[in-house]
């Protein structure tokens, strides 16, 4: 057996990372079947938002893998695909915010300007690199305030390396991958097969083991949550795997990208309705929840009522430590922040920057039972429901 790559320092898998030219890691263990410490599921979701990018850059092994040492419940990414058809982990359809691609010679005709999500867009497109292309190019922080030490130490990882990092962890760690950005890969990225990016996508993640409707044995072996802004791709891969998919909401000004929605539209209780038939959650950003003004909190919207309402969880983004981020009624405290958003919101789950600050705040509040093993846990499900039907 290997050893896992989770126990090892942090900083000497950085080495690790640069001193050798093939990927960290290649493929998941099949070795690895001793039962490990279950994902916990009676306290709000810990969802490492792109890794714990809120002290290394964004998408990466190594923020994958310190969200993980951190307590991370979830580590959540972004897919989007290559020119050749990879798919990868990347937030952004450009790569000019977060790699070196500008100060990359050999790309300097690569530049482009597409229509995205209704709007032209200038830079370098990820469509237009192959996967060997894009595995050249270095990884940056995303903000300037954020810590700069590790630009230019990682590479952009494939769909199946981020899979591979989470299934040889030490103790059951879900993932969280959403299907970005799906009208404009299907528009430029073509496979030979015939298939879609969405096939793609699921592919993936059949070809690994993710299965199961949610809190079945399957999901709490390997916990997965299918994201998407796209209500017409969460439709389609429900035809495909039965796996618990959230509806993503952007701002109240943003149409959806497929179907051209507006906010008003998709978050109205007929919309709640029919979308509810293929999600079990939504995952809204937090400012349409409970806007703010001049940087003060306003009454909330009666949203995450009404979501619960129809059986629907409530996972909003994002929460991040830094003032900027954080209005004023908080006082400069994240634990403010997720005391409001837990005890008086009363969501679901939480997309956060900064893992360790919240499973620090969790394991104050509301401490991690121990001893529990997945079998111990479906026994309980089993005994509730047993229970439930003898009424």
């Amino acid at each position: 057996m290997r050893p896992s790559l989770c126990c090892v320092p942090l900083f000497l898998l950085l080495l690790l990372h640069l001193a050798f030219a093939r990927p960290l890691f290649p493929l998941p263990s099949k070795t690895k079947n001793e039962e490990k410490k279950p994902i916990q599921t009676f306290r709000p979701y810990n969802i490492a938002h792109r890794g714990s990018n809120g002290e290394i850059p964004e998408e990466t092994a190594a923020a994958y893998l310190r969200a993980i040492e951190e307590g991370a419940d979830f580590i959540e990414t972004d897919i989007l695909a290559s020119k050749d058809g990879a798919l990868i982990c990347f937030h952004d359809v450009t790569l000019d915010e977060t790699t070196d691609v500008a100060e990359r010679k050999e790309f300097a005709n690569r530049r482009r300007t597409y229509e995205v999500e209704w709007f032209n867009t200038t830079g370098w497109f990820v469509v237009d690199f192959t996967l060997e292309e894009l595995k050249t190019l270095k990884v940056k922080q995303r903000y300037s305030f954020r810590d700069q030490q590790y630009n230019g130490m990682f590479s952009i990882i494939t769909f199946e390396e981020f899979i591979s990092i989470a299934l040889d962890a030490e103790r059951t760690v879900g993932i969280y991958p959403e299907i970005k950005d799906p009208v404009f890969i299907n528009k430029h990225v073509k496979w030979a097969d015939g298939k879609k990016f969405e096939d793609k996508f699921v592919d993936t993640l059949l070809k690994y083991g993710y299965k199961g409707q949610y809190m079945s044995e399957n999901w709490l072996k390997q916990p997965l949550f299918i994201q998407s802004f796209a209500p017409s791709s969460l439709v389609h891969v429900s035809k495909l795997i039965d796996s618990p998919k959230i509806f993503l909401i952007d701002d109240i000004s943003v149409r959806t990208q497929d179907t051209n929605q507006s906010y008003w539209e998709i978050t109205s209780d007929d919309y709640l309705a029919y979308i509810g038939k293929y999600v079990v959650g939504l995952g809204p950003w937090k400012d349409t929840i409970v806007p703010a003004s001049g940087n003060f909190l306003m009454p909330p919207s009666d949203l995450v009522a009404r979501a619960h309402a129809h059986n629907l969880q409530v996972h909003p983004y994002t929460y991040r430590n830094e003032n900027q981020f954080l209005h004023f009624n908080f006082h400069q405290d994240p634990y403010a922040e997720y005391d409001f958003w837990i005890k008086t919101v009363g969501v679901d789950g939480l997309f956060t920057d900064f893992t360790g600050t919240l499973h620090r705040y969790q394991e104050l509040t509301s401490p991690h039972r121990k001893d529990e093993t997945a079998n111990s846990l479906l026994l309980k499900i089993s005994q509730m429901i047993s229970a439930y039907e003898g009424l």
